[in-house]
């Protein structure tokens, strides 16, 4: 799940970007509100997060524009203005939640995670073969043995059940959970599939992962022919 955070205090930013990533969310961060335009303009994102007070224009004033495309996220206010006419204005102009500074973490993470079930068009589980994902509670069991996922693993694989049959270059996955630019030196990305690997496909006969040749890897119950040789990727 990807959230846009529009947050000028770095504080308070820092703070809600780690808790919810290690929530298992993939957060990109907005200083402005023309930042926060731009960024909503140019990626789909399941949610947005929004304070009112921004330094170059009124939160009010980006939800506003926000609403005016033709598909929108939902967007949850999080600001100092707690007045009943800032809340009800703010719930007028199209928001889907409202929460005062100050807060406490694990109720802005409830309201993320009922913002998120009541937008997500997508079932609650995941299933391929005998993988199951569940996006909801977050857990994850194969041939319904439990297996346990550190919150970026858990994110890489529930991108790559969400694709399944789908190659995925290390980019597309760098870019999807961790919210950075890819630059070809990084291991990150296989040093993560060969954790998921070891946990989801070592202890069973059907390996799930694959590795697509000059591409990055895909997750189905077979392999897909390399783009390179037009053969069966090697493992």
């Amino acid at each position: 799940m990807r959230i846009l955070l529009v947050e000028d205090e770095k504080r308070i930013a820092d703070f809600v970007q780690r808790g919810l990533e290690s929530a298992g969310y993939s957060i990109d961060l907005a200083e402005d509100g023309q930042s926060a335009l731009d960024r909503i303009h140019a990626a789909d994102y399941d949610l947005v997060i929004l304070d009112l007070m921004l330094p170059d224009m009124d939160g009010l004033d980006v939800l506003a524009k926000t609403r005016n495309r033709k598909v929108s996220p939902p967007v949850l206010i999080l600001s100092a203005r707690g007045g009943v006419d800032d809340r009800v204005r703010g719930l007028e102009l199209g928001a889907d939640d409202y929460l005062v500074k100050p807060f406490a973490f694990v109720e802005l993470l409830a309201r993320v995670r009922a913002l998120l079930r009541r937008g997500q068009p997508t079932p609650e589980r995941l299933v391929i073969g005998d993988l199951v994902l569940d996006c909801i509670r977050r857990k994850v069991s194969r041939a319904s043995e439990p297996i346990d996922l550190a919150p970026k693993e858990f994110s890489i694989l529930e991108y790559m059940m969400r694709n399944r049959g789908r190659p995925l270059s290390r980019t597309m996955i760098v870019e999807h959970v961790w919210d950075m630019e890819y630059d070809g030196l990084t291991n990150i990305v296989d040093v993560y599939i060969r954790h998921l690997r070891s946990k989801i496909d070592e202890k069973f006969p059907t390996r799930l992962i694959h590795t697509v040749r000059g591409i990055g890897y895909m997750l189905d119950t077979h392999d897909k022919p390399s783009a390179n040789s037009g053969k069966p990727p090697q493992e």
